[in-house]
């Protein structure tokens, strides 16, 4: 039977913490498509018999079992009970297998380590909760484990930190697989912010920055996105906010977690994509609409943050952006 990516299994167990096993069903299983959101068939699976006990003392009751995953395109193993314990064989087996058969297989948190021992992240970059990081590497030596980003991209397999980085790892396989705008239309009615970067850090020096410096930054976050199409470096940043170089840049790495030419690059190929799916401007124009020389420049930036070269975004976004802008009757 062919696997269908709008149909979402979250495989659920025992003693799995409440809010990380409520998030992939918050993101794909509330019909939000009168707001421009796709529509998807979410199948909350029991990862094991017997009752299902969460956060709390909450009682469960997941309506499919492990043979119902046989029709899921995307698979997520949304938590796990405990770093140190063996998730069951036939959970395995049936992650083995959907993964076989062309499923993405997508781990929150610790689910980490259900697909580390169905061998899923074998040699694979993986992400964690910075906690967790150390038992996850000591038990799975061949998994490259990185405890300081959101959220780890490595094609068909996906894995993030806890709690809140489940939602943006979530939201980012709406954004690969459906786009932006379907990605925006969920995160708006959920109040979270649409895009983080995966490479954003898990946690920072300072998380109750001085107000004036968090202001100072904010100002010249927003002067570089009103100045986009401009030749616009972190020297001019800095200079916006009376800032020297050196100080702008260990305060916006300290309160944004990334350096600012990576948050000035994302902001390019954000407005970048913008204009792909919204506009029939050639990409050597939209390059140069986003700060850029040519075609030839924007495509590293894009493909890194977007996984695609330009045109091939183009190609997988725009008729979908054209079939969901309103029609003269509709205006």
């Amino acid at each position: 039977m062919a696997r269908d990516k709008s149909v979402v299994a979250v495989l659920m167990f025992d003693q799995a913490p409440l809010f990380e096993m409520s998030v992939p069903i918050s993101v794909f299983g509330v019909d939000r498509s009168v707001t421009g959101a796709p529509r998807f068939t979410v199948l909350p699976v029991a990862g094991e018999p017997g009752a299902l006990t969460s956060t709390g003392g909450v009682m469960m009751h997941a309506p499919h079992g492990l043979e119902d995953v046989a029709t899921a395109g995307i698979v997520i193993v949304p938590a796990w009970r405990g770093a140190t314990e063996q998730a069951p064989e036939p959970a395995l087996r049936t992650l083995r297998e959907a993964h076989a058969d062309g499923a993405l297989i997508v781990g929150l948190g610790k689910g980490a380590f259900v697909l580390a021992a169905a061998g899923l992240l074998d040699g694979r970059r993986a992400a964690i909760h910075w906690f967790h990081a150390p038992t996850l590497a000591a038990s799975y030596p061949d998994v490259l484990v990185d405890p300081g980003v959101l959220y780890e991209d490595d094609g068909d397999v996906i894995t993030s930190a806890g709690t809140a980085a489940g939602i943006d790892a979530c939201l980012h396989v709406v954004r690969r697989l459906w786009g932006p705008a379907a990605a925006g239309a969920i995160a708006r009615r959920m109040i979270t912010p649409p895009q983080r970067s995966g490479r954003q850090a898990q946690y920072i020096d300072q998380p109750v920055p001085d107000r004036s410096e968090a202001d100072e930054l904010t100002q010249a976050m927003a002067y570089a996105v009103e100045h986009l199409d401009e030749v616009l470096d972190i020297e001019d940043m800095a200079s916006h906010v009376h800032m020297s170089r050196r100080t702008f840049d260990r305060r916006f790495r300290s309160e944004v977690g990334i350096s600012p030419l990576q948050w000035l690059l994302h902001q390019r190929v954000l407005r970048a994509q913008q204009l792909l799916e919204h506009t029939d401007l050639p990409v050597d124009t939209i390059a140069r609409q986003v700060g850029l020389a040519s075609a030839v420049s924007l495509r590293p930036p894009f493909h890194r943050f977007a996984g695609v070269a330009p045109q091939e975004y183009r190609n997988t976004f725009r008729p979908r952006a054209r079939a969901s802008e309103p029609t003269r009757a509709d205006r």
